[in-house]
């Protein structure tokens, strides 16, 4: 039988973070000794309280359907949050729970974009925003973050990519996989341009909770009532509760695409699994120290490995504020150990360093590679030595 696949689907790019793992994976099974820097998720243990509320409501009878955008106590208790960590307001009928925050992006570009429009999307990006906007029809539009502007972009470039077909623009603060975070004025510019050309914001603050030293998550839609008019955010309690299996996140906003969303969720999801509403619940409304404790981890893990890391030979890395994630330009130590392409060097890091990283070309930028530090502090120390011996030695011959 012959068959023939959508186009929409033919159209998207293999994702380079799964090719990498799975090569990996592959490795591990016959044997070796692979240390695994790709992911994208805290090594931590769902905390117990979670699972606890978790297990108690499937005990007390709760895993029915639910209504499609989630359960009413866990609407209120994310208006909750929004009203305490950034004093935001919104009703239940401007918020949806999804089943992830990706899945929440997916929705959100299903229900806003038409063939032809465009999302502009700062570079380096998460892998999964242009793949999701095509297949919603639209067109990824791509704006170089710089390495000398902390991978962000200007005002003057966002006016430039700018024309009638523009929808949205997407904020990803704290950023995967820079882990830069876009400050208060920088946001304020950013707000502006977007006011004057009608332009939706789509704000991601999946990894608001992962900052470090003296550094502050801002929320765009915080900075005045029209610019919280404009904004869709994007959250959940995937990274900061260490809760990436259970699949909530959730999307708060302008009521008439809420319901648009929640419309398209009603025949496409139904519901988030109920059990993991619940805990959700919990981890919003619990005892908020694992989060501290986690962040201090990542804290410790960042401050030595970032030393490290730059003392490799071709190895230059800005220190990121936030999220969990590495982001060196190892354009130059690819070419000292002869390499053509980072592509090249990253697939010979691990078949011969037994190291596995993610190159920039997944995040649309090829100079670099992504280490998560979302891993035990001897890993990734030893996985540190592995690649400056693999340079050292590669530029000696």
């Amino acid at each position: 039988m012959n068959i023939t696949l959508a186009q929409r689907v033919n159209a998207l790019t293999p994702s380079t973070t799964l090719a990498i793992t799975a090569k990996a994976k592959s490795l591990k099974d016959s044997g070796y000794d692979v240390i695994g820097l790709g992911a994208g998720e805290p090594d931590f243990n769902t905390p117990q309280n979670i699972i606890d509320a978790a297990v108690k409501s499937m005990n007390e009878g709760h895993t029915k359907y639910t209504p499609a955008a989630g359960l009413p106590l866990l609407k209120q208790t994310i208006g909750e949050k929004l009203e305490k960590d950034q004093g935001l307001h919104y009703e239940a009928s401007e918020i949806i729970v999804t089943n992830g925050a990706k899945h929440g992006l997916y929705t959100l570009f299903q229900v806003l974009l038409d063939e032809g429009d465009e999302v502009i999307i700062p570079t380096p990006y998460w892998v999964s925003y242009p793949e999701q906007v095509k297949l919603a029809d639209g067109v990824p539009v791509f704006i170089d973050g710089l390495e000398e502007n902390e991978f962000k972009i200007t005002p003057a470039q966002l006016q430039n990519a700018i024309t009638e077909r523009t929808k949205a623009v997407i904020i990803n603060s704290p950023s995967n996989p820079t882990g830069m975070i876009y400050t208060e004025e920088e946001l304020k510019a950013i707000g502006e341009i977007c006011l004057a050309n009608n332009i939706l914001i789509i704000s991601d603050e999946i990894y608001e909770k992962l900052v470090y030293g003296d550094a502050v998550h801002v929320s765009i839609a915080t900075l005045s009532p029209e610019l919280k008019e404009a904004t869709i955010i994007i959250n959940g309690v995937s990274k900061s509760h260490s809760m990436t299996g259970w699949r909530i996140g959730y999307a708060a906003g302008n009521k008439q695409i809420i319901t648009a969303m929640t419309n398209l969720a009603s025949h496409s999801t139904s519901n988030p699994t109920t059990t993991a509403q619940y805990g959700a619940i919990e981890a919003y409304r619990g005892p908020q120290d694992t989060l501290a404790e986690m962040n201090k981890a990542f804290e410790e893990r960042l401050t030595i490995i970032h030393q490290k890391l730059n003392e490799i030979p071709g190895v230059v890395c800005l220190k990121p504020k936030g999220a969990f994630y590495l982001f060196p330009n190892v354009k130059k130590a690819a070419a000292l150990t002869g390499f053509a392409s980072v592509d090249e060097f990253v697939s010979s890091l691990l078949e011969e360093a037994l190291v596995a990283v993610i190159p920039g070309s997944g995040f649309g930028t090829e100079d670099y590679i992504r280490l998560s530090y979302a891993t035990s502090l001897e890993n990734l120390e030893k996985a540190v030595a592995r690649i400056h011996e693999f340079v050292i030695n590669k530029m000696e011959k």
